[in-house]
């Protein structure tokens, strides 16, 4: 189907059907994004600098000198740096839960628009290596898709030049939802439950990106990280769509 007809199609089923904002209720108009109204676009926080270093979470306000973010003190990152795209918050969040939680895959082009129009992100990307973090294959088979590998994937396409996707990780222990435990929990959780995919081969002269959806306590990406430095990934970052 032609570029077009697409279009075509698309606006007779918006008449037809107006698109609802998933964070108000209201009607979609005056806005890029589908499933987003123009007001709750604006409360979207892409994240810029002055940030945390490790986790990504922005400071707000005058900031002097070293700064530590609670979300991630006593965290001991495997990796260099991490950044997020936007804050987790509303809107954004509506938009990752309905990914994960609702088999909504139709927010995936909002989340490409709102990493489109993030050139600080883009350029962390650009040339890297992603590794999206791994589903264990009950829960991949259960969703039907690992949604850090389709962000993954809109980072590499939004990013362009040589930027790469390298399934490097697999899940060989099933932890279940970590929604309600604390790092210390998380982290005991996360003991052995991430392994070298196979055949997986690590270079470590080049940048590698671990992505996945959310930054919460790090417990997750940190796991995935130590595994990947062990087997010689001496230059690791981290990112996330959305951190909270």
């Amino acid at each position: 189907m032609t570029a077009p007809l697409t279009n075509l199609l698309r606006g007779l089923r918006d008449v037809v059907f107006p698109p609802v904002c998933l964070e108000c209720g209201g009607l979609v108009q005056g806005s890029d994004l589908r499933h987003l109204c123009a007001p709750c676009v604006s409360r979207v926080l892409l994240v810029r600098e002055p940030h945390c270093q490790t986790c990504g979470h922005p400071f707000f306000g005058q900031v002097e000198g070293e700064r530590i973010c609670p979300h991630c003190d006593g965290l001991r990152p495997d990796y260099r740096e991490g950044r997020t795209c936007v804050l987790f918050k509303g809107p954004a969040r509506h938009l990752v839960h309905t990914l994960k939680y609702n088999n909504g895959l139709h927010v995936l082009a909002d989340i490409e628009t709102l990493v489109r129009r993030h050139p600080y992100v883009l350029e962390f990307i650009r040339g890297k290596i992603l590794v999206p973090v791994p589903l264990h294959p009950v829960k991949q088979r259960a969703r039907g898709y690992n949604q850090s590998d389709l962000i993954a994937r809109i980072f590499a396409r939004a990013a362009g030049d040589s930027t790469q996707i390298a399934p490097l990780l697999q899940r060989v222990k099933d932890t279940g939802s970590q929604t309600r435990l604390d790092r210390k929990a998380r982290r005991a959780n996360l003991k052995n439950a991430f392994a070298p995919a196979p055949g997986a081969a690590i270079n470590p002269d080049l940048a590698y990106l671990l992505v996945d959806d959310v930054f919460t306590t790090g417990s997750t990406l940190n796991a995935c990280a130590r595994v990947l430095r062990r087997h010689g990934c001496l230059n690791l970052d981290v990112l996330t769509f959305g951190h909270g």
